[in-house]
């Protein structure tokens, strides 16, 4: 692989503190790989352009305001406008390790793929509910630890959080689509489909601040279980059991109270077990007592969020054959030019 040029593409929607976090830190990157910062503005009341100006000599940076139309949309915008021959794009609450961009670039060197991804991790800096979330969203015994930095199988699916995608493979496939969240894997299908190849790249991991609350957390993971059947339906290929488990491990939690209730112990033991587990597991990984215990709370949210969304998309899309658009509107951003 020659020498190329990275294009890093961010869009932000009124997080200026944000973007001036995530800039710093592409200030302190190591190595001497050329790249471009394009941010895009889509559509906020409170914009960063200020702070942008600020590291306007220290960064090859550029800036554009568009209209709201979501993050896909602002993503393709952005690797329109981008020089780069291969696009990183990343969210606004990201923050890089200084290793990153030389971790990507030394990869892609020795094994180049048109589209890959980075898991994400928490910094020590981090709130407890920020670590708490982080753990649940990246643990082997919450999502298999795919988030974390375990790819199951080739068809490695990367999430836009910490996505690369070669110019080439971005012309092809279109770039991202209108519903949201979910363009991310639909994005890597249609790659697949393509004949483009992704891959994990394990230490090109990002700090993922997520600056939620726990009810935000919840509609968040919510909305992730409404997309996953009506990606099922766009690629019915991709259709896995395991999609099921939160809406399983609910409705067999809600069981287990009831059997517990008339004298029926070891289905509600057997979740006491795993409750065990996933807080030995989340003590031992980030040390703190209080992130183990509210690691807890973050995979009932998780599941929760997550199963109902699932069950509730599934039973309007795949059983009464709704259309996903008129079903769910608020998934699906309108197209700006």
């Amino acid at each position: 692989m020659e020498q190329t040029l990275f294009s890093f593409i961010v869009p932000v929607y009124n997080r200026p503190d944000e973007i001036d976090e995530l800039l710093q830190s592409f200030s302190d990157l190591e190595g001497q790989v050329p790249f471009e910062v394009v941010i895009v503005e889509d559509g906020s009341t409170v914009t960063c352009k200020f702070v942008v100006d600020r590291y306007a000599n220290q960064l090859h940076i550029s800036y554009y305001f568009k209209p709201n139309s979501g993050p896909g949309d602002s993503r393709n915008y952005g690797m329109k406008q981008a020089q780069g021959d291969y696009f990183i794009i990343l969210d606004s609450d990201c923050l890089l390790p200084s290793h990153y961009l030389a971790t990507v670039h030394q990869s892609l060197t020795n094994n180049f793929v048109d589209c890959f991804g980075g898991p994400d991790a928490a910094h020590a800096s981090f709130t407890n509910i920020q670590k708490a979330i982080n753990f649940a969203m990246t643990s082997f015994i919450t999502t298999g630890g795919i988030r974390g930095g375990k790819a199951n199988g080739k068809k490695f699916q990367p999430r836009s959080f910490n996505m690369g995608i070669s110019r080439r493979a971005f012309l092809k496939s279109g770039g991202f689509g209108l519903i949201h969240p979910g363009e991310d894997p639909d994005l890597s299908i249609r790659l697949n489909n393509l004949g483009f190849k992704t891959a994990l790249i394990p230490e090109a991991f990002v700090y993922h601040k997520r600056r939620i609350s726990w009810k935000k957390f919840y509609q968040q993971v919510h909305k992730f279980g409404l997309v996953r059947p009506i990606l099922n339906k766009w690629h019915p290929q991709t259709r896995r059991l395991t999609y099921w488990f939160p809406t399983v491990f609910c409705l067999g939690f809600v069981l287990s109270i009831l059997f517990f209730a008339v004298g029926i112990v070891w289905p509600l033991s057997l979740y006491g077990v795993y409750i065990a587990s996933a807080f030995l597991l989340a003590l031992l990984s980030t040390r703190n007592v209080t992130v183990a215990f509210q690691s807890i709370l973050a995979i009932f949210i998780q599941f929760f969020g997550y199963g109902y969304g699932f069950l509730k998309s599934t039973m309007a899309i795949s059983v009464l054959d709704k259309d996903p658009q008129k079903q769910f509107p608020k998934l699906f951003f309108s197209h700006v030019k």
